[in-house]
């Protein structure tokens, strides 16, 4: 299949390499001039795509959109203004472009961050437009309604949680912190080896118009988890206030992904590896 992926940074670089070994033609996009030799090394196509918020010089990057799947890979900017309709603006030009091309399917990267605070269990029915814990979860629920309501194309949107792998952990980030709050908070964690595994499956069988959840089996509390891993890594532990009262705290299901994809999970353990 020609697949293309816009954004190869930290997940979509490895992701294409995986979708290459198992047969597949790949096109990748980066908004670095400075990266382009490095997919060119790794058998990518490479295509230097900005969407600013529309895409940026869109003559230069139409044979990007000539492919079978699309995996759309942009997460909201950080620290942005309007985040919401700026995100909205840069999947309706992406989606114009798809509707003109000979992409079928979008597989989605979309996040857990959509769901408002909920105590409990969540499955992917919670998440009401809107009213996400965040802007940033707002501007992806916005994306998914656009892109699996969109009368051109297919879409199948992937809800990640925590993303760790490589040198990425989010331990690395409460390292040594003191006074780290929500102590019994459940992790909602997937490694990256079943991020890609599950896109790949996703595109292998052709599953459009559904939303998954993508975390782990396992989901340990926040001091019992980052306090271990921190020990393995030999990094300073977090320092975490306690608790005078057990909280009901969200936990992310992935019941509908294993079922309905017949999907066992890579590193069901969040503990290992680490790396």
């Amino acid at each position: 299949m020609k697949i293309s992926i816009l954004g190869c940074g930290w997940l979509g670089l490895p992701l294409a390499d995986h979708l290459i070994k198992k047969g597949n033609s790949v096109k990748g996009s980066t908004t670095s001039e400075s990266k382009m030799n490095n997919l060119r090394q790794k058998g990518i196509t490479p295509f230097l795509l900005e969407l600013e918020p529309f895409i940026k010089n869109p003559g230069n990057v139409q044979s990007f959109w000539n492919s079978d799947v699309l995996v759309l890979n942009i997460p909201p900017g950080r620290g942005r203004d309007n985040i919401v309709d700026y995100h909205k603006k840069q999947i309706t030009s992406v989606a114009k472009a798809v509707a003109e091309s000979t992409i079928s399917q979008v597989v989605f990267v979309s996040s857990t961050s959509v769901y408002p605070k909920l105590p409990g269990l969540v499955v992917e029915d919670d998440a009401i437009l809107g009213n996400a814990a965040r802007d940033s979860g707002n501007a992806l629920l916005e994306a998914e309604n656009l892109l699996l309501n969109h009368p051109k194309f297919s879409t199948s949107v992937l809800r990640f949680g925590g993303l760790y792998g490589g040198e990425r952990h989010p331990v690395k980030y409460l390292a040594g912190r003191k006074d780290v709050g929500k102590a019994g908070a459940a992790v909602n964690l997937i490694h990256r080896d079943d991020c890609m595994a599950i896109i790949a499956r996703i595109i292998t069988q052709n599953i459009t118009g559904e939303i998954f959840n993508a975390v782990g089996d396992a989901h340990p509390g926040r001091k019992e988890y980052y306090s271990r891993v921190a020990q393995l890594l030999e990094l300073d532990s977090p320092e975490f206030k306690a608790e005078t009262k057990r909280k009901n705290y969200k936990i992310v299901m992935n019941d509908k992904l294993k079922n309905q994809l017949s999907y066992q999970f890579i590193h069901p353990d969040l503990r290992w590896p680490l790396n």
